[in-house]
Formats: structure tokens, sequence, C-alpha cells
């Protein structure tokens, strides 16, 4: 992905990211629980993208090109809040709203974050609740941009986390430029970690290098009681996954714990 992205010639408000027009096709978003196992109540919800009528998000990322990947980047976001905000996710005590964004879509963090902000205001929705994932997996050409972006987005008070991680492209290499509010553990790496002592080494060297960067951890994938319980033991109390919800369009699965 190109860096060079130029700052629109029409600054895109909170009513423009809602226009499908403006970006060329629309979509919606999926919630998914990230469950806090200690207070049995989701610690978050991440905003998934899922097209109108069922499709998955890698149908709606494959219409994201240099053209309108800003646009989409913004659009996601104020779309994710303003669906948590009708679902009354800020009502929920302790509770997260999780977007993952693009950072080869970001200019400049200091403008690009305007629309975020407008969206919180129109929908009644508190910023302090954002939390914002990249992928490990994302292709960032400048590691410094990325730096930036997280170091903006720390300053304003936000959740910063890198999600996937151990299955892309940065790994350690990045944890050492930035240390992120959250790491998320790449499913990869959970899947039949209570029988596959290889993984649980690693799973129980990055837990280690976490709590020494004061860095909590997610763990992603969750699907047994098995893969819940030996990450749980390792003191993993935050955990998404179909043992808990799969992601749902309409509503906030979960969310009368």
């Amino acid at each position: 992905m190109s860096l060079s992205i130029a700052a629109p010639t029409v600054t895109a408000g909170c009513t423009q990211c809602r226009d499908p027009k403006v970006l060329g096709f629309d979509f919606t978003m999926a919630f998914q629980p990230i469950m806090n196992l200690e207070t049995d109540s989701p610690f978050a919800y991440e905003a998934l993208v899922r097209g109108l009528n069922g499709e998955g998000a890698a149908e709606i990322l494959a219409k994201v090109n240099d053209d309108n990947r800003y646009l989409f980047d913004q659009a996601c976001r104020t779309k994710a809040i303003e669906l948590a905000a009708n679902f009354r996710l800020h009502h929920i005590p302790g509770c997260h709203l999780s977007i993952n964004f693009l950072p080869n879509a970001v200019y400049r963090p200091e403008t690009c974050i305007r629309s975020t902000l407008t969206a919180c205001s129109t929908f009644g929705f508190p910023s302090g609740l954002l939390m914002f994932e990249v992928t490990e997996g994302e292709n960032i050409g400048d590691p410094t941009h990325l730096l930036k972006i997280f170091e903006d987005y720390s300053a304003r008070g936000f959740l910063t986390a890198i999600d996937d991680f151990g299955a892309g492209y940065a790994g350690l290499n990045l944890l050492s430029m930035f240390q992120p509010g959250v790491l998320k553990i790449d499913m990869e790496l959970t899947r039949d970690v209570d029988r596959h002592h290889v993984k649980r080494a690693i799973v129980e060297a990055i837990v280690m290098v976490s709590k020494q960067l004061h860095i909590q951890v997610i763990a992603e994938g969750i699907e047994t009681e098995a893969e819940r319980d030996t990450l749980y033991n390792m003191g993993i109390i935050y955990q998404q996954g179909y043992l808990y919800a799969r992601p749902m369009v309409g509503a906030l699965p979960l969310a009368n714990l």
C-alpha cells in the first residue's frame, strides 16, 4: 500500500462519511465481544466490517483501493461509533469500542481524527472509550508513520492495540518501537494451545514481555474450554472468540451481562 495519501480536497465530515454515494458502496458492522473473565463481562466490542446482505469482510475490503481508502477508513469509524451509540455500548460499565484502522489511509493523525471526534459528539459516544487496532499483518512501508499515529492516539487518551500479534510483518520490531496499551495474540498461536507445548511457550513469553512493559494481553480465536482455561492460567483474562460469541449484526451479543 502506498503512503503517498494526499489530504482530501473536501473535509470528510460526519455526514459525508455516512453517505454511501460518496464512497461508492455501502456496508455495516458486526460486533464481537472481548470478554473479561474476571468480571464475566465485556471489556470491549470489536467492530467488524460486513456487507448489507451478509457479505464477509474480505468482499467489502476488496472494494477498497488507493482512491477511496481514506474515505473508507473514515466511514468505518463513523459507522462503528454510530451503531455502538445506538446499541448503548457506552452504558456497559468499563466497556470499550474497538475500531480497526488503516494506517496507510491516515496522512496526518491530528487531522484524520477530526471526523472521529465529530462522530462521537454527534452520536453522544464518549471518545475516551475508543480503542484503535492495527493488524500486525498490515504492510507498513514506513514504520515511523505508524509510530506517529500511535503516539498521537495515546496522547489523546485512546487505547491502542496491535492485532494479530505473532502473525505479521513487524512482530517484535514493531513492539520495540512502540508499546501499545494492548496486544492481541493471533489465533494461530492460541488454537489448540492446551495441546501444543511450543505454542504455550511462545504465548507464555509474550505474556511475560507484556507484563514487563505494562501491556494488556487479549487472546483471540478462543473456541474451546481447554484453550480458555490454559490461557487464563497463563494470566490472560481478556479473551475473544466463538466460545463466547460470534460477531453479530444488529446487536451487541452478551451485552445483557
